[in-house]
Formats: structure tokens, sequence, C-alpha cells
């Protein structure tokens, strides 16, 4: 009864939290927390004490195998994006975590071929592995539920988040994003509502026009009025773009509740940012091409690793530090034989 105890109120917390603000990854870590208590309440219950205790051995003897099995999935995706989207910087990113990934792996190889530590390592990578595994299987089940949630209407803006051009056109991971954009406008249309379109993003160097101008062209080509579109020329990232147009709508006399219109990997990195900058902004998502997902997901984990790096240094130095901390407990460290 503990478990069930602990998994429903881990869920409760989860549904306060998610009621109060649905713009926080930390919903993501109890709802799953809850969910992983519960399964294993309901495992274990009656008969099946050792089946859990054996999945639970399993899971964590499997661990560093699923992330060796994603390194390779990694490097592969990289090489299928170069071979398509060409060799820019951003389609080449989910080569680097992948080699990256391997990087323990050599050194578990180079310790067990030496006999130097080698069991305290191994516990060490698993106690690493298990928690960003653990951090980036909440961040893409609540970024999966986060897009699945509906477009709550009555904003006053709605935001197109740039992508890059091809020349002087859009490009068609910006196309769909303005396709969405243009759908929330007519249907906002006709519930009686004139919302403004807010296209956003300077001028590249490699680029014929900026961003924004080329993102207005393409809605008013598809009949947005011209009165219905702003601009905003001048960000370079998404936190510049989100301070711009809360500065832009406030020139304009209107509130700063929006909606602001991302790639579906996109958004939930795009709406904690909007939180963190205490916006009044919901973010949905445009439809991306299945390929393009891997490193598109694994650059936003990524970027949220980064942009939580404290927290995570602590938690992933804390966990990785116990084997050695119960070795030095227990007698010693372990010796080369």
């Amino acid at each position: 009864m503990i478990l069930l105890t602990v998994g429903l109120v881990l869920l409760g917390v989860f549904a306060l939290r998610f009621h109060l603000d649905r713009r926080r990854l930390s919903n993501g870590v109890y709802l799953l927390l809850g969910v992983a208590v519960l399964v294993v309440w309901a495992i274990g219950s009656g008969d099946n004490a050792d089946l859990t205790l054996a999945l639970v051995g399993l899971l964590v003897v499997l661990s560093p195998l699923v992330v060796l099995v994603l390194a390779g999935l990694l490097i592969a995706n990289g090489m299928q994006m170069m071979r398509r989207e060409g060799a820019r910087i951003a389609n080449l990113l989910s080569i680097g975590p992948g080699i990256v990934l391997l990087v323990p792996y050599v050194l578990l190889g180079v310790a067990i071929a030496t006999g130097s530590l080698r069991s305290v390592l191994f516990a060490s990578l698993v106690m690493a592995v298990s928690y960003f595994g653990f951090v980036f299987t909440s961040f893409v089940l609540y970024s999966l539920l986060y897009g699945w949630l509906p477009y709550r209407p009555g904003m006053d803006a709605i935001v197109v988040h740039g992508s890059g051009l091809v020349g002087a056109r859009v490009s068609p991971l910006l196309a769909s994003r303005l396709d969405r954009a243009a759908q929330i406008y007519w249907a906002e249309l006709a519930e009686g509502r004139r919302p403004v379109i807010i296209t956003s993003g300077g001028k590249g160097s490699d680029e014929a026009v900026s961003e924004a101008a080329a993102m207005a062209d393409y809605l008013q080509a598809r009949g947005i009025p011209e009165a219905s579109v702003a601009r905003e020329e001048h960000s370079t990232t998404t936190r510049e773009n989100l301070l711009f147009i809360k500065r832009l709508l406030g020139e304009r006399g209107l509130s700063t509740r929006m909606v602001l219109v991302t790639s579906n990997f996109h958004i939930l990195r795009t709406a904690i940012l909007a939180r963190r900058l205490k916006l009044d902004a919901e973010v949905t998502g445009a439809r991306t091409a299945f390929y393009y997902l891997p490193s598109a997901i694994l650059r936003e984990f990524v970027a949220l690793v980064v942009a939580y790096k404290w927290t995570n240094a602590v938690t992933c130095l804390t966990l990785v530090s116990l084997p050695l901390l119960l070795a030095l407990a227990t007698g010693g460290m372990p010796t080369n034989r």
C-alpha cells in the first residue's frame, strides 16, 4: 500500500502543478515518477514481488545498452540529416552527442582491460545513464502530452517563430508553422476576433531578406490581410524574439496574451522560456517530417539540460559519487584484482 499511496500522491502533485501552470518541465518528472511507482506497485502486488525485483534489475542492467544503441542511432540519423538537409551545423548536432555518449563506454573498456576500479566505474556509469535517461524520458513524455493539448482560443496575437530561409523563400519546416498560424487566424476570425499575426526573425548572412518579411509575404499570398500581419525583424534567438514581441504588442496597445506557433518538437522548450520571461503565452506546434525529429528532439533536450545546468550537474554528480562513497564506507576502494 505504501507504493500505491506514493504513486497517487505524485500524480496528485502533477495534476495540481499542471492546473496551476502546464509550462513546467518538472510536471513531466512528477508524471513519470507517479506512473513508474504505480507500475511497480501493480507488478509487485500479490505474488509478483520476485517479478518486480527481476524487472528492476533488468532495467538497471539494460540501461547502459539502451544508451549505446541510442548513440548508434544518433550517429546514423546525423548522416541521414546530412544527406537530406545538407552539411549545416544544425544538421550535424545528432552526430556530436552520439559520439559523446560513446565516451563512457570507451573509458569503461579501458578500466576493464586494466582492471582499475571497474566495478565502481560501471556503477557510476549506470547511475549517470539512469539519471539522464529518466530526465530524457520525462521530457519526451511531457512534450507529447503538451503537444496533444487542444488550442485555447481567445488570443490577441499569433506569433510565428522563424526557422531559416532558402534564399528568399520559406523552408518546408517554416511553411508548416505559417500554415498552422493561418489556420488559427481563420478560426479566431470565425469566432468574431481579429488577432494580429506576428512573423519573427532577422536577416541571416546567407539570406536574401529577413525571415519576418518572407513569412509575411507567404501569409499574404494565402489571403491573410496585410493589416493583420506585423513583423519583428531583429531577433536571432527565441528569447530575443519573445522580448521584442512583448515590446511590439505594447506599442500597438494590445495585451500580451498570445499563442506561439512553432514546430511540434520545439513547443515545450518555448513554453518553458515564455514562463521564465513571465509572458502570458501558450504554445502550439506544427507537424514536422519524421526523419527530422530525432536530431531536433535531442537539440531541445540538450538546450533544456543547459538551461537547468546547475540542477542537473549537482544531481548527476551526487548520483555518480554514490558508488564511490559506498565503496569507501564498506571497506575502501576496489583494487586492480
